[in-house]
């Protein structure tokens, strides 16, 4: 080989590629990138190591940043707050301390009437070890883990619980060991720290306070209406229900003829009005049934 100096002869490759190396697999469909010499890049590399995974690259040109058009954002502050929401209405409570990570599973509005406590404790539960499972793995979640299931009195149920979440960590490539539930509903498990945690800021200042407090994030709270809405109409059976919200709140649910005040009538096929309240503060809201009686969450 000639070549003059200074050439660089072999060295690793970059941290695109490496992430892609590391994380590809068959089950991805899709690979979007807003830089035309990164696409390049990624495919090319692709091209190397899966041939047949190649067209997989597209390179994104909208007017709308990517995380924006693709949802990502949403699901940043969702997945990373202390809260964590499931769509079935269960979440979770994640809270740090210096010796230990603690987990707490809420069933939320997830409670069928058809099914007992324990039948409805296992589903919660059973839902509850893929979150967990998938939370250790994106914020990279080391050292002691104590997560602390909603009871349950028969043993089989509890064993249904170990196996699921023990499934479901196979997915992470760190060490780790799971005990089973103890009587209580507490789960222990240790997790191999390979660097620091990840931890993203998802609160907002409060634009009502001058800046001097803080706010769930506002890009969450349609989604949060929603999930109310989905309880009270298909789980409470509410014929017809009224929203008030803050006035900026209301401009923004009305905003277009396909709004999402119709796209929810549409959904669950109910009259549901809306109201601007200007006494609520701006991420303040509450429902009233058909008599006019509110409805406490």
């Amino acid at each position: 080989m000639q070549a003059s100096p200074p050439k660089k002869i072999i060295g690793e490759i970059d941290r695109t590629s490496a992430i892609v190396r590391d994380v590809l697999s068959e089950s991805f469909n899709q690979i979007v990138v807003n830089d035309a010499t990164l696409t390049e890049e990624v495919r090319n590399y692709i091209q190397k190591i899966s041939p047949d995974k190649a067209h997989i690259v597209k390179h994104y040109t909208g007017r709308i940043p990517i995380f924006e058009s693709y949802g990502i954002d949403k699901q940043i502050k969702s997945s990373f707050g202390k809260e964590v929401t499931i769509k079935s209405g269960t979440y979770l409570i994640v809270e740090h301390t210096e010796a230990l990570h603690v987990i707490d599973i809420n069933s939320g509005h997830r409670v069928k009437a058809d099914n007992n406590q324990e039948t409805n404790a296992l589903e919660v539960n059973l839902e509850a070890a893929a979150e967990v499972a998938r939370q250790l793995r994106l914020r990279d979640m080391g050292g002691i883990i104590v997560v602390d299931f909603i009871d349950m009195t028969q043993g089989h149920n509890r064993r249904k619980l170990f196996d699921k979440l023990r499934d479901e960590m196979k997915k992470d490539r760190a060490k780790h060991s799971i005990l089973p539930p103890s009587k209580f509903g507490l789960v222990q498990i240790t997790r191999q720290r390979v660097r620091p945690e990840m931890t993203v800021q998802i609160q907002e200042k409060c634009p009502a306070c001058d800046g001097t407090g803080q706010i769930r994030p506002s890009l969450l709270l349609t989604d949060e209406i929603e999930n109310h809405l989905s309880y009270l109409i298909r789980e409470q059976n509410e014929k017809e229900l009224t929203l008030t919200v803050h006035p900026f709140v209301y401009a923004f649910i009305k905003q277009g003829f396909f709004n999402l005040q119709w796209k929810w009538r549409r959904k669950f096929h109910r009259p549901i009005h809306i109201l601007p309240q200007n006494a609520n503060h701006f991420l303040e809201y509450h429902f009233f049934n058909k008599q006019g009686d509110e409805i406490k969450m």
